[in-house]
């Protein structure tokens, strides 16, 4: 069975469903309220699991009610946890998130200040074990050694390259594929021009490059050539997770060596049956669904 390691940070997120995103100061009633796990490599290792391959999720959670309801909800999605670094009394990460009834949202992050960045703990894990390795950015020291260790055993890495103010051009120079959120891409290149943007991104990297677009769907490059897979047409609830779950997908699909066009197609499947729920996590689909899915998009 497919083994991947996800590397990055786990968050508690708290979403509020309201008619129109707020433009300014004031009051505002939420028509709904759910508190689900997210962040970028924790999200994705619960799509790889309900895709139906192993993972773990390697990450830093404090000792809180919050990390332990994180830590719990990971194991009951078929997550492996034991790699987990948990620090005494700490907090654990956070996010409020708001939803629109267009599924558009706005989030507000407050990563833990709690839980150190010195991935020393890392030692103790074998990298040479999996099929893949998956990075957030959000942990920039912890992607780092992962990258550097999996590169060493020869095992293929994916970089979730969302917008962070640090600079990732180390963590792209390792990737073997980096996979920017369009913002990623514009920051790190400084370019607004997606082609432009991708031929530079190309350039700090001998991997491959891709740029998701939200339901334009994906652009990457082949042999310098610029290709593209549509997204899907779903009824849209709630984008919220979905940059995530497609690298969760997009790894599985890598690992699978499936071709770049299958495995981006496959990606954006799972992202967007992901959409048509509420929440982060709760529509992410089984093989069988997406599988079922793409046999009716001809």
């Amino acid at each position: 069975m497919i083994k991947i390691a996800c590397i990055g940070i786990a968050v508690q997120d708290r979403l509020y469903y309201v008619e129109k995103l707020p433009q300014g100061g004031g009051k505002y009633v939420a028509q709904d309220y759910k508190e689900i796990g997210g962040g970028p490599a924790a999200t994705a290792a619960v799509a790889i699991a309900r895709l139906g391959a192993q993972v773990d999720f390697i990450g830093r959670l404090g000792d809180d009610a919050t990390g332990k309801t994180l830590l719990s909800e990971l194991e009951s999605s078929g997550v492996n946890t034991s790699l987990t670094k948990i620090f005494s009394q700490a907090r654990s990460s956070q996010s409020a998130v708001l939803v629109d009834q267009q599924g558009e949202r706005i989030i507000i992050n407050h990563p833990s200040p709690d839980l150190s960045y010195d991935p020393d703990w890392m030692k103790q894990i074998d990298f040479s074990q999996y099929d893949l390795v998956l990075a957030d950015v959000r942990w920039h020291q912890g992607a780092e050694y992962a990258f550097t260790q999996a590169r060493a055993a020869g095992v293929p890495t994916l970089l979730d390259a969302d917008i962070t103010p640090q600079d990732i051009l180390p963590l792209i120079q390792l990737a073997d594929h980096a996979a920017f959120s369009e913002p990623g891409l514009i920051k790190a290149t400084g370019e607004n021009d997606v082609t432009k943007a991708l031929t530079l991104a190309d350039h700090m990297t001998p991997g491959t490059v891709y740029v998701t677009r939200g339901k334009s769907g994906c652009f990457w490059l082949e042999q310098q050539e610029l290709q593209h897979q549509s997204g899907f047409s779903v009824n849209v609830v709630d984008t919220t997770g979905a940059g995530d779950v497609f690298h969760g997908a997009l790894a599985l699909a890598l690992a699978e060596k499936q071709p770049l066009s299958q495995a981006v197609r496959f990606a954006n499947a799972v992202a967007a049956l992901k959409c048509t729920q509420p929440g982060g996590r709760a529509g992410i689909p089984d093989r069988h669904q997406t599988d079922a899915f793409l046999s009716l998009c001809v």
